[in-house]
């Protein structure tokens, strides 16, 4: 910083200063696919994009929310963002800065199994290890995310896109491993207009399960990767028939077996829980897409269910990161 002077007057210099902006995108991801009880997960078209900068100007941290999450009323020290923000922090053993500006607009629909929560979580944490020139990898990412969000089946998809099998390792640590999807498959979510908590779902299973029970769900599970790899649909069809965590958290999905039924009338090769629900998952032969999705929201719509559908096939890239620097000159005088 300097300033010249001539004959007494002064004359204006410039100072100049680099501001950091980040910007994410992290895709919603759908897990469980009737077997793969909190072990497979898929990533899906749909997006939480969210921008992080450090002002000069506030000490305070603001988050403007849209798309999806304009309703969401929470204080910022429990947002997810935020919290993934801090855990990345931690991890990388630097105070969280005061001043950070973050902006988030989603379509992922919030509480509908559709993974909002993880990618909320990844969000923070790539904005965090970006913004402060960390070294955090995939793997460490995955890890910090799914120790706040209790388990990785949605946060490794979200990271790294397509599908993916996760694997425990040793401590908290997992292992994720990446599933070939066939061609032939597509998927359609039916998203119903209410929630299902995860909380609540998780509280509706049942503290142990008998033994003959736990060896048929080791096989559908299995049945479930071998599935989605060939497109079998005898195969695949047991594998979306779940008896490890469905028949717990049926009731909790006001329809649930008429859009089953529904589903796979149509076309399907079987439908089941997207996630912990509400929303619906269906698995199809392409060229079905549209029967199924009209089979299943008026199968809802019978139920005084408004619901909405869309198709996905999965998604392969998984979540993304961009820094740009902008340099501005300050005038002196």
């Amino acid at each position: 910083m300097s300033t010249y002077t001539c004959e007494g007057s002064v004359i204006s210099s410039s100072a100049s200063t680099t501001e950091h902006i980040v910007s994410v995108r992290v895709p919603a991801s759908t897990s469980n696919l009737g077997a793969g009880f909190d072990a497979v997960g898929m990533a899906i078209g749909r997006w939480l994009d969210a921008t992080a900068r450090i002002s000069d100007s506030s000490r305070v941290v603001s988050i403007a929310r849209t798309g999806t999450l304009a309703n969401l009323d929470v204080p910022v020290e429990n947002d997810l963002i935020w919290r993934g923000f801090v855990a990345a922090c931690v991890a990388l053993r630097v105070t969280p800065p005061t001043g950070i500006e973050i902006d988030a607009d989603s379509n992922i629909p919030v509480a509908r199994g559709l993974g909002s929560s993880a990618a909320a979580i990844v969000a923070g944490v790539l904005l965090a290890n970006a913004l402060l020139h960390g070294e955090l990898d995939n793997a460490a990412v995955i890890d910090i995310a799914a120790a706040l969000e209790g388990h990785p089946d949605n946060v490794a998809p979200a990271v790294l896109g397509g599908a993916v099998l996760c694997l425990p390792g040793v401590g908290h640590h997992s292992r994720s491993v990446a599933l070939d999807v066939h061609p032939s498959l597509t998927f359609v979510f039916i998203v119903p207009d209410f929630e299902v908590r995860t909380a609540v779902a998780r509280a509706a299973l049942p503290d142990h399960l008998d033994f003959s029970t736990s060896v048929d769900a080791a096989a559908r599970a299995a049945a479930l990767v071998i599935g989605l790899q060939r497109g079998d649909p005898e195969v695949l069809e047991p594998a979306l028939d779940d008896v490890l965590h469905v028949p717990f958290r049926r009731s909790l999905v006001k329809g649930y077996d008429a859009v089953i039924h529904a589903a796979i009338a149509n076309g399907a090769i079987g439908a089941t829980l997207s996630g912990s629900g509400s929303t619906i998952v269906a698995i199809i032969p392409r060229g079905h897409e549209a029967a199924v999705q009209t089979a299943a929201i008026a199968a809802w719509r019978g139920a005084d269910v408004d619901a909405f559908a869309f198709a996905s096939n999965p998604e392969l890239l998984g979540a993304t990161t961009d820094t740009q620097e902008i340099t501005q000159s300050d005038p002196i005088f």
